[in-house]
């Protein structure tokens, strides 16, 4: 296991260097303007020239390179130019985060009991009511854009329940309805997911076996059928995680929650370079390092599979 986890750390290290430097190189690509915001236009052109060599902008690639690479690794994610005007990324970020992190685990909480209660409800009544409503409601969430929803959620669900539409901090009450906006896909996804790998599982040798022995389909279901259903989606689970937590576009956008939702947009819209940029390489380090935890939890949720064989590795 150790072998295998320097492996798939130094596989990361070598991604997160290429897609870094895919990064810095488009972002050369990308209109100077996004180095000078408004000012721009009032500048002119040995002022421009002047300031795009003070930031090394003009400097030999391999240089610029180098001290691209010396700022990350140094936590300097540089400065806002548009979206909050020499205002440090680091700190951008942080404001964010508070509000990002709480909905994420609160959607993960409600996704995973309520997506797995129902997968393991559908699985056990196969072709029946609970798996004909189940089954709707998948179908329903995947086929029905997530905006129609959405909308349908806040200016109906909240006149019904009486709860507010917009996010307010000091509010409790308005946590709820972006909480469990968020958790709708996640809740159909677990459990669509959970029912196929159980139905899969119900039809293994040693489950008959083990019926056989007299083990009741109670002991049967919970000992072996919803663990061993459970591994695949396990692999997955760490990066949903971390996607979920660090912000929904949408969802932030729709219920006025100032989190790391809409954060890339903005800069993209407004196209704020070095803000783009940084916010490029977090999500891309979310996704490796998703991608590195969701192996060793499979790993750990069936021992029988071994990561560091030959053919263990993706």
């Amino acid at each position: 296991m150790l072998k295998y986890i320097l492996k798939r750390l130094l596989q990361s290290v070598f991604t997160l260097i290429i897609i870094a430097t895919a990064v810095f190189l488009l972002m050369r690509l990308m209109p100077e303007s996004g180095y000078f915001g408004d000012e721009y236009d009032k500048m002119d052109a040995e002022q421009i020239e002047a300031s795009l060599a003070a930031m090394g902008l003009r400097d030999p690639i391999p240089k610029q390179l180098f001290n691209f690479y010396k700022s990350i690794l140094s936590g300097d994610l540089g400065k806002s130019i548009v979206f909050r005007p020499k205002v440090e990324i680091a700190k951008i970020i942080k404001q964010k985060i508070p509000y990002s992190i709480p909905f994420g685990l609160a959607s993960i909480g409600i996704s995973l009991v309520l997506g797995v209660s129902i997968g393991v409800i559908m699985a056990r009544f196969k072709h029946k009511l609970p798996d004909k409503l189940g089954n709707a409601y998948v179908v329903v969430i995947n086929a029905v854009p997530a905006a129609v929803y959405y909308l349908f959620i806040q200016l109906y669900i909240s006149d019904i329940l009486h709860l507010p539409i917009l996010f307010d901090a000091e509010k409790p009450l308005s946590w709820i309805l972006p909480a469990c906006s968020m958790s709708l896909s996640g809740i159909a996804y677990y459990a669509m997911w959970i029912r196929r790998y159980m139905l899969d599982q119900m039809t293994k040798d040693y489950i008959g076996f083990a019926r056989a022995k007299g083990l009741s389909n109670k002991k049967l279901m919970y000992r072996h059928v919803i663990r061993n259903a459970f591994v695949p989606i396990a692999q997955y689970l760490p990066a949903n995680m971390l996607f979920t937590i660090s912000g929904s576009i949408y969802v932030e956008s729709l219920f006025s929650i100032p989190g790391m939702g809409g954060l890339l947009i903005a800069a993209i819209q407004r196209q704020d370079n070095p803000l783009v940029q940084a916010l490029v390489l977090i999500y891309s380090s979310i996704g490796i390092l998703g991608l590195l935890l969701g192996d060793l939890l499979m790993a750990l949720c069936d021992p029988r599979i071994k990561l560091a064989s030959k053919g263990g590795s993706r």
